[in-house]
């Protein structure tokens, strides 16, 4: 009999939100089931980790644990602290998020960057997202089927899979496969004075416009498509190499040249 495959579980809109409690049901049937998600809501955390204080553990019942840190720190800890895992997962699954995380916003995004964290580290994974209502009958089944393929799935040599999956906030029209969007944001500060007569600040700014990507994630979540986006990991761009050398200097160029 083969081995059931073990799923890590985690999120950035806390333990206690009910996406996560909906993918948890939905992926149960697949295999064993393991959760790790911050104590409290970490919304546009990005891939942060906590290293200026210790991070305290909570168990809330068999396999549903709250770390009081980042998205990051919950799947570092579920892959390296041993009391959590029976062995390496077959997948890291993230969600699902209270709010699409399309376009550029996957860079801010803690539900991707707790995908992402298991993505650096080899593990297959994939980051859910949706605007309204996350518990519409037609989402449990579709994020199970998506899983279960992407357990399946061939893996490539190149990085780990890492997949960044929006709901429309209906029922779908059906899946597009899509490309990162650009996001461009009203640049917004408001700053304010408290009753101790402290300044400070509230930044950010509501999506001003969505840029001009014809297959972008954006449009297919708005023409009311599941969006299934692949994100990469390789940091370098290598269209931008020769500048680089540029940059560097002659002794650069000249070593770049001799290498080509």
């Amino acid at each position: 009999m083969a081995e059931r495959p073990v799923l890590l579980l985690t999120n950035d809109d806390g333990i206690q939100a009910k996406g996560l409690s909906v993918l948890r049901q939905a992926l149960l049937p697949l295999g064993h089931v393991v959760v790790v998600a911050p104590a409290h809501e970490q919304s546009a955390s990005s891939h942060a980790i906590t290293l200026d204080r210790p991070l305290r553990h909570v168990a809330h019942a068999t396999d549903v644990h709250s770390i009081d840190g980042t998205p990051a720190d919950c799947v570092y800890l579920g892959l390296f602290e041993e009391r959590f895992l029976p062995r390496r997962p077959d997948a890291v699954i993230s969600g699902i998020n209270h709010g699409v995380n399309l376009g550029t916003s996957v860079y801010y995004s803690g539900t991707v960057a707790g995908a992402r964290e298991a993505a650096l580290r080899g593990i297959p994974s994939m980051a859910f997202s949706k605007n309204g209502d996350i518990e519409l009958p037609w989402i449990p089944s579709l994020v199970a089927d998506m899983v279960e393929r992407l357990l399946r799935a061939e893996k490539p040599a190149s990085h780990s899979l890492l997949m960044n999956v929006n709901f429309p906030e209906e029922t779908p029209a059906g899946i597009k496969v899509a490309r990162v969007g650009r996001h461009v944001y009203e640049e917004s500060i408001v700053p304010r004075v408290d009753p101790g007569g402290r300044e400070y600040f509230w930044i950010g700014g509501r999506v001003a416009d969505y840029g001009q990507v014809e297959d972008s994630d954006k449009r297919a979540v708005d023409a009311g498509y599941v969006s299934v986006t692949p994100l990469a990991l390789e940091p370098t761009a290598d269209e931008h190499l020769d500048v680089a050398a540029y940059i560097a200097g002659p002794d650069a160029v000249a070593a770049a040249t001799s290498k080509s």
